[in-house]
């Protein structure tokens, strides 16, 4: 089949995925950039020590990370962008080349804690896209019997802000009975899943981070950049 079988196609704008444009980049020499962020502010929040534990084996697996603090973070739209706590937000989001999402599980949902920094997150800053082309694992927490809403609602969530999230994925039950005295997180099985998901994140970072650009260049898109262009220079003088 040619693009003339493809009456809807423009053809200037239609490109055919080829294995040369999409390893064209020389891989990047740097340290895998993850921010991390969870979603709770109690004094010993279990999201939290979670997400310590995940940035520690990031870590040693050779990654460079940044856990984001939510407190003073204030409700989406209930501030200006400009307000401190939302900078320092979106610019660890721009700064990082892939995430970890952490929530406790409340109401069958994710907390609000959570869903307010997502919320801050933009789909685009200028010409920038602080989440598109980013990988993404998400992990929650249970005060009971293990369940996997909040894995569930993040993973709509990452594909809605145009994340590359990871097929693995962990829910530690009664999570208040997976910490010791020192906050540190006991051998168990749920320790062992929050293991092979960093190492499933680290993996499809160094995969996806220098082609993150091409695998996110759509047709729909470049026809729409194309038109308006085409708008622009074709407009009346005034």
């Amino acid at each position: 089949m040619t693009p003339t079988d493809l009456p809807n196609i423009d053809r200037e704008l239609f490109q055919a995925p080829t294995k040369k444009q999409l390893f064209a980049n020389a891989p990047s020499e740097h340290a895998p950039r993850i921010l991390l962020l969870y979603g709770s502010l109690r004094d010993r929040s279990f999201s939290r020590l979670a997400t310590e534990e995940a940035a520690r084996l990031l870590e040693a697996m050779g990654a460079e990370t940044r856990i984001f603090n939510p407190r003073g973070l204030p409700l989406a739209d209930a501030e200006e962008a400009s307000h401190p706590k939302v900078q320092e937000l979106r610019e660890l989001a721009q700064w990082s080349e892939g995430m970890v999402w952490c929530s406790p599980e409340r109401h069958g949902s994710m907390t609000g804690i959570m869903k307010t920094q997502i919320d801050w997150i933009p789909l685009s800053m200028g010409a920038v896209r602080p989440t598109q082309g980013k990988t993404l694992a998400v992990m929650q927490v249970c005060g009971g019997s293990q369940s996997f809403n909040v894995v569930n609602q993040l993973r709509v969530l990452g594909r809605w802000m145009r994340m590359v999230t990871i097929p693995n994925q962990s829910s530690v039950a009664k999570a208040f009975m997976e910490f010791d005295g020192n906050d540190r997180m006991k051998p168990s099985s749920y320790y062992d899943r929050i293991v092979d998901v960093m190492e499933e994140l680290v993996k499809f970072t160094l995969l996806v981070r220098d082609r993150s650009d091409y695998l996110t260049d759509r047709y729909s898109e470049r026809k729409e950049s194309a038109e308006e262009l085409s708008k622009r220079v074709n407009q009346r003088a005034i």
